[in-house]
C-alpha cells in the first residue's frame, strides 16, 4: 500500500491532554493502533502514544468514504495520524473520544506480531527481549522508563543544588580502574585497552580541581554472574566530594534517596498505578548496621558467616526479611573492600566503606577514600596489584590530594526499587549480559 506523507500536519495534543471539556474542538493526534473493534456500522480504534491511549470512533454513515476506507486497512501497530473532533461521551473510561475527519497511514506493521502489545497475553522475558523495540511500546514498559527518567532528573536537580558539577570521564582506559579482573579488553591502535568498569580513579582526581563532581553514564563489567541483578553494561551514578568522609556522603545519599522517592511519588502516580506499585518515602536517617551486627543478626537466624568474608546472597535475603527497606552496612573488614577504601585509623582491619541496602539488594557502595600515596601503594600490594599499572593515578597524589569520599548507585537496581520489578533486564532498555548481545 502507498503510505501517506506527514506533510504540514503537526501534533496539537498527546492522548492524555484530550479531555471532555474540549468537546467540539479539533485536534491532531499521532501514534500507533493498539486495538481495533469492528461492529459493522461502527469501528473503534484505540490510538496509543507515549502518554497513553484514546478512542477514535468511526461511524461509517457519518465519516467520509476516504476515512472509512482508510480505517478498513488499519492493523495493530500501524503508525497513523488522526485529525478530528473531540466528543464528550459516557461510553469510554475517560469520557472522551475523537471522531476523525482525516486519517493518515504513516507506517505499516507485520500482521503477526511476536508479542501481544496490549499485554493481555503475557510473554516470557526472553521472547519480549528478542522483540524489544516492540516490547517497549507496552504501557507498563513506558511507565518504567518514565519513572527512571523522573528519578534521573531528580538526582541531577538535587546534586546541582548541592554544588556538584557533572563530568564525563573516559570509557577507554589502559588499566583496571578498580583492580578487578572483570574487564572487557580490545585492540586500541595495536595496544591493549579496556572498557571502564567505573569512573573511580578519574573522579578522585577531579576532586583536586572541581571538588564536588558527579557522573551519570554507562560502564562495563565482564560479569560471569547471570542473576536478576547483574548485567555486563550498566548505568552508574557516581559522586565524589573533596574534604569529606564516609559519614558526610552517607548523609548526602540519604537525602538524595528520600528526594528521589518523594519526586517519583509526586510526579509519577499514573505510572505507578499502571505498574500497581507503591513507594514508601523513607524517613532519614537510615538504620546503620555494622558488619559485626549483621553477622550477629544472621547468627540468630542460624546462618554462620565467618568474620572477614563477604556476605553471600542467601544470607542477604534473610537479612532483607529482618530489615525490609533501606539500611546501611558499615565498618566492613578492610580486605573485603576495594584498594582505595580508607582503613580506619583506630583499627586498620576495619575500613570506612559502606553499602546502602534495599532489602537484600546492594543499591549503593561507597566510603572514605585513601588520600595518601604511601597507604594507597600498600593497599595495592595487599590486593596483589602492581602499583606500576596505576602510576598515572598515583602521580596525582603528588599534587595535593585532599581527603575525599564518594559512592556509586546502580541505576538499574534503583529503578527496580522504584518500579517493583524483580529483574534488572526489565528496567534496562536493551540489556547486555553473558548470553545477550542483541538486539
Amino acid at each position: 500500500m502507498k503510505l501517506d506523507l506527514i506533510g504540514d500536519w503537526f501534533r496539537t495534543h498527546y492522548s492524555v491532554d484530550v479531555t471532555p471539556s474540549m468537546d467540539g474542538e479539533e485536534v491532531t493526534l499521532f501514534g500507533w493502533v493498539r486495538e481495533i473493534r469492528d461492529l459493522g456500522g461502527i469501528r473503534f480504534l484505540i490510538l496509543q502514544d507515549r502518554e497513553g491511549t484514546i478512542q477514535v470512533t468511526i461511524l461509517r454513515k457519518e465519516v467520509g468514504s476516504e476515512v472509512s476506507s482508510k480505517s478498513d486497512i488499519l492493523q495493530k501497530r500501524y503508525s497513523i495520524g488522526v485529525k478530528g473532533t473531540v466528543k464528550k461521551t459516557e461510553m469510554t473510561p475517560r469520557g472522551v473520544e475523537v471522531v476523525p475527519k482525516e486519517i493518515k497511514v504513516l507506517a505499516t506493521a507485520t500482521p503477526q506480531l511476536p508479542i501481544d502489545i496490549a499485554g493481555k497475553t503475557p510473554a516470557k522475558l526472553d521472547v519480549r527481549l528478542d522483540a524489544r523495540a516492540l516490547d517497549l511500546s507496552q504501557e507498563k514498559n513506558i511507565a518504567i522508563f518514565k519513572i527512571q527518567h523522573t528519578a534521573l532528573n531528580a538526582i541531577r536537580v538535587f546534586l546541582f543544588e548541592k554544588g556538584f558539577i557533572e563530568v564525563h570521564t573516559p570509557r577507554i582506559i589502559a588499566s583496571a580502574t578498580e583492580g578487578g579482573a572483570a574487564l572487557f579488553s580490545f585492540d586500541y591502535f595495536k595496544r591493549k585497552a579496556f572498557l571502564a568498569q567505573s569512573p573511580q580513579l578519574y573522579k578522585e582526581q577531579l576532586v583536586m580541581s572541581l571538588e564536588k563532581v558527579f557522573e551519570v553514564g554507562p560502564f562495563f563489567r565482564a560479569e560471569e554472574s547471570h542473576t536478576r541483578i547483574h548485567s555486563s553494561e550498566f548505568v552508574s551514578i557516581d559522586i565524589e566530594q573533596a574534604f569529606a568522609d564516609a559519614e558526610e556522603v552517607m548523609k548526602l545519599l540519604e537525602w538524595l534517596t528520600q528526594y528521589v522517592c518523594e519526586t517519583v511519588v509526586g510526579r509519577c502516580q499514573k505510572e505507578l498505578s499502571t505498574l500497581k506499585h507503591k513507594i514508601k518515602v523513607p524517613e532519614v536517617p537510615f538504620r546503620r548496621l555494622t558488619y559485626d551486627e549483621v553477622l550477629h543478626n544472621l547468627k540468630r537466624e542460624n546462618i554462620e558467616v565467618p568474620w572477614g568474608e563477604d556476605i553471600p546472597t542467601t544470607a542477604l535475603r534473610t537479612l532483607g526479611k529482618i530489615h525490609p527497606y533501606f539500611f546501611f552496612i558499615t565498618d566492613w573488614p578492610t580486605h573485603c573492600k576495594a584498594f582505595y577504601i580508607k582503613p580506619r585509623d583506630d583499627n586498620p582491619t576495619i575500613c570506612e566503606g559502606f553499602d546502602l541496602m534495599w532489602s537484600w539488594i546492594e543499591l549503593v557502595s561507597g566510603g572514605t577514600r585513601i588520600a595518601t600515596k604511601e597507604l594507597l601503594i600498600k593497599r595495592l600490594g595487599e590486593k596483589g596489584l602492581n602499583p606500576e599499572s596505576f602510576r598515572h593515578h598515583l602521580q596525582a597524589f603528588d599534587y595535593g590530594m585532599p581527603p575525599h569520599a564518594g559512592w556509586a548507585i546502580g541505576l538499574g537496581r534503583l529503578t527496580m526499587m522504584l518500579t517493583g520489578k524483580r529483574n534488572i533486564r526489565e528496567v534496562t532498555l536493551y540489556p547486555r549480559d553473558k548470553f545477550r548481545l542483541t538486539p
